[in-house]
């Protein structure tokens, strides 16, 4: 064989290849935007170092001191007081329905605590399940807090006492593992297993001519398809609820009818961008590019990897795009906290909307034609 001749058949092939890349503008831009997107997004969004966390604060006090005391607090960047409330109870309830992260209150001896020097000033209660909020605040255990000139009691009670809601011990699987619900959810029903080849497999084998003969429509068509993997996603759902308490001892605050009707639409919104995706990609392999470059978003802008309150603005609004940061939301609410479909209305009708929208934009960008 000659040498020269056989690398001149590698420079065509090569050529050849980069010639289709170059047509083939998905797959093109695939290869740009990937890394691109993820660098810029990831390099600025991904941050450990949790800062201006939503607080209430019950201030019973209400003079100069207890005003020190919030601005001081609200100086060390950790805590943002955004909202005022009357009583620890309301404090608690504004914790377990996610409006804030967080709950100062400040007894009406506030004051004569500090100068006392025996008991603590103030009480912080956090929402426990997220970990790595609940250890930011934990920092505060150790504030120092010295009003104007007057030097307080030197003595070893602590000033600001943490207490932790729905995970006092502080076990990071209860955070983990409903965040696992959404994150296995995500993978199986969008793209790796079922939907987002679904049409894509139809092309490929062949199966197109046999469809284009038939008097089904485009909305039955994916209605169809959808429909036998909403079994299967709830058969997921179980099992993982199941291993859950089983392996993590994970407390099941909220009630099991809530839960899977929660996955249930999560699993729909799912199935429809998925089928959204089949009809964009006109391979597996094109399908699954789209997969990574919508599933690492979701993944690590919805708050299951990094606190969400540690993001920038930005980022949070593009997360509360995706359907993951909802479902998080709304399932570690119901498991941990043992809310209700009330009190997590808006982000359950945010995931109606998407699986209806991406299911009427499926329907209407198929075509039952060989191209």
């Amino acid at each position: 064989m000659s040498i020269p001749a056989a690398f001149v058949r590698i420079i065509a092939i090569c050529r050849k290849e980069v010639l289709h890349l170059i047509h083939d503008r998905l797959t093109f831009g695939m290869v740009i935007m990937i890394p691109l997107f993820q660098l810029v997004l990831f390099g600025y969004t991904i941050n450990t170092d949790v800062r201006h966390i939503p607080t209430a604060v019950v201030d019973n006090l209400s003079n100069g001191f207890s005003r020190q005391l919030i601005m001081d607090l609200g100086a060390t960047q950790i805590l943002d007081f955004t909202k005022t409330a009357t009583s620890p109870q309301e404090l608690e309830a504004l914790i377990q329905d996610g409006t804030v992260g967080a709950g100062l209150y400040i007894p009406h001896d506030g004051e004569q605590r500090h100068y006392d020097g025996e008991r603590a000033v103030a009480q912080l209660l956090v929402d426990g399940s997220d970990t790595t909020l609940a250890a930011a605040v934990r920092q505060l255990s150790n504030f120092s807090f010295q009003p104007g000139s007057v030097v307080a009691n030197q003595s070893e009670a602590q000033q600001i006492s943490v207490r932790l809601l729905y995970n006092p011990e502080r076990r990071a699987a209860l955070f983990t593992v409903p965040g696992l619900l959404g994150v296995i959810l995500t993978m199986t029903m969008t793209i790796i297993m079922f939907t987002s080849i679904a049409i894509v497999r139809e092309r490929e084998r062949g199966n197109m001519e046999l469809l284009i003969t038939t008097p089904v429509r485009n909305l039955e068509l994916m209605l169809g398809k959808i429909i036998p993997y909403i079994g299967i996603g709830l058969i997921q759902v179980s099992v993982i609820l199941f291993l859950g308490v089983l392996l993590f001892k994970i407390p099941v605050a909220g009630k099991l009818i809530a839960i899977y009707t929660v996955c249930l639409i999560f699993i729909l919104a799912n199935l429809t961008l998925g089928l959204t995706i089949s009809t964009l990609a006109r391979n597996q392999l094109a399908a699954m590019q789209m997969f990574i470059f919508i599933f690492l978003p979701s993944m690590l802008l919805s708050g299951f990897m990094f606190p969400f309150v540690a993001m920038p603005r930005i980022a949070q609004l593009l997360a509360e795009i995706l359907p993951l940061t909802h479902f998080l939301r709304i399932i570690r609410g119901i498991v941990l906290r043992g809310e209700s479909l009330n009190g997590v209305a808006v982000d359950i009708f945010y995931l109606l909307g998407f699986a209806v929208f991406f299911l009427l934009v499926s329907a209407i960008r198929f075509s039952k034609r060989l191209d």
